[in-house]
């Protein structure tokens, strides 16, 4: 079962308005995860725009090809891309995503704002909590929850377990590995690649294996999830971006949608959103069989407590 595999073709979309499909998703949750596919002369423009959407939806076309070091062509290619007809319908949208946002946070920042040099340590704890709750609302707007229950599904029944990430992905893994042990499924946690081939080599149709990567395209995660799709294992991809290499081997794709900035990226957003969804996961598979988690989780708190 295989979802949210590719974003909606360009025809898809109407002129001045986008297709009903993504209505519902944010311009700059959208925007992240199409950043890949991007050419580089697109992706400076994309880059501008996520580091400051709020002054992106007030330039013009040429101060935006100015400032991205490209051409007004370069920009209305882009626009497309991003789902539009017009430079302005995505001006529009933008204007109103930064007001719902400023509204919603309830801050006097811009919620995609950097740690500045000059930040006080109150302003640092402000838009590390603003960014870090709009990284786990978006993420849960784009969780698709068919691909969520079939991914539980799989987990449930599986005989085996592995886990595959790098860096913060990895503390990501050993989370949902101790969280699964704890209700009595084996569930392994490869941290190095090397380690992690070797034991994907080895799994069968009953075993199921997630590789986790922001950006989707770790050659090592990439690498384990396809040498356990290779042996027949469910394979499930928890990245932030459809359209990576990770993405494109996975049976099943859960999407986050973290909120990276220049001294954060790869590191908080995306560690908070993977968790949000590892969290889901796993409070999913303890329901398919409740009483036994239930009381699997009594047995190892007694364990630990004396008790």
């Amino acid at each position: 079962m295989r979802l949210l595999a590719t974003l909606v073709p360009e025809s898809r979309w109407t002129v001045g308005t986008r297709d009903a499909e993504a209505s519902s998703r944010t311009v700059l949750v959208e925007l992240r995860a199409l950043m890949p596919s991007l050419r580089p002369s697109e992706r400076r423009i994309a880059e501008a725009l996520l580091a400051d959407p709020e002054g992106f939806a007030t330039r013009s076309m040429a101060e935006i090809a100015d400032l991205a070091g490209t051409s007004t062509t370069t920009v209305v290619r882009f626009t497309r891309r991003a789902g539009y007809s017009r430079f302005r319908d995505l001006r529009h949208d933008l204007t109103e995503q930064n007001l719902r946002e400023r509204l919603a946070s309830g801050a006097g920042v811009a919620p995609a704002a950097d740690i500045s040099p000059g930040d006080s340590l109150s302003d640092v704890v402000a838009k590390i909590a603003m960014n870090e709750t709009l990284s786990i609302a978006d993420t849960a707007e784009v969780l698709d929850i068919d691909a969520l229950a079939a991914a539980v599904e799989a987990i449930a029944g599986a005989a085996r377990v592995d886990i595959h990430g790098i860096g913060a992905s990895s503390v990501v893994g050993v989370d949902l590995q101790r969280k699964l042990s704890r209700i009595g499924r084996i569930a392994l946690e490869w941290p190095e690649a090397h380690a992690a081939w070797t034991a994907a080599a080895v799994l069968d149709d009953r075993a199921v294996a997630i590789a986790i990567s922001h950006s989707g395209a770790t050659a090592g995660v990439v690498e384990f999830l396809r040498i356990a799709k290779a042996t027949g294992a469910t394979t499930v991809a928890i990245t932030n971006h459809e359209r990576s290499p990770l993405a494109e081997l996975a049976d099943i794709v859960l999407r986050t949608a973290a909120r990276e900035t220049p001294l954060r990226s790869a590191a908080l957003g995306s560690r908070i959103a993977q968790l949000m969804v590892v969290d889901c996961v796993f409070t999913g598979v303890a329901q398919a069989d409740y009483e036994a988690s239930v009381a699997a989780i009594e047995k190892t708190h007694q364990a630990v407590s004396g008790g």
